[in-house]
């Protein structure tokens, strides 16, 4: 089991693409062009904000927050995507990556003039990481759309974020 001592974080640059890739392709098995879609995300910022998580020299998770409805004052944030290297998962390192990137953002949010007003979660309705979303962000389903990928996903919202 890894503690949270033994892992790393870090802004992700363009030398943890294909470590990151790696794993998107592991956590994600129906997505494809992982390499791709982490570099244009990579190259969206300051719209969108990436990390790495390693632990020793492995990269083992990422996660993407990305600004919602253009460059506004009060922030509407999305989770976009997180992913924890499969034998990695269900050791915490999603709720590190949630809450030890969180307050950097919140900083250069700060920094653009903007503060964290909300933040959205889309994920699949079966995703037990809802719980995670839950218990670290305090997000709620808001609503449940049908079939919209390979399953219904739900909206969560994380309604007056405190910071």
């Amino acid at each position: 089991m890894q503690s949270e001592r033994d892992i790393s974080l870090r802004v992700m640059e363009q030398a943890d693409l294909e470590a990151a890739a790696e794993v998107h392709r592991l956590a994600f098995t129906r997505q494809q062009h992982s390499f791709k879609w982490l570099e244009s995300n990579l190259n969206a910022t300051p719209k969108t904000f990436c990390y790495v998580a390693y632990a020793e020299a492995a990269c083992i998770g990422y996660i993407i927050w990305s600004q919602k409805a253009g460059f506004r004052p009060s922030v509407v944030l999305e989770l976009e995507q997180i992913a924890v290297s499969p034998n990695y998962q269900g050791n915490g390192v999603g709720k590190i990556l949630i809450t030890d990137t969180l307050p950097d953002v919140i900083r250069k949010l700060k920094e653009q003039g903007a503060v964290l007003k909300h933040i959205m979660v889309t994920t699949r309705a079966d995703n037990y990481a809802q719980r995670l979303y839950r218990n670290v962000l305090g997000a709620e389903v808001e609503a449940t759309l049908a079939n919209l990928y390979s399953e219904d996903e739900v909206i969560m919202v994380a309604r007056n974020v405190k910071t």
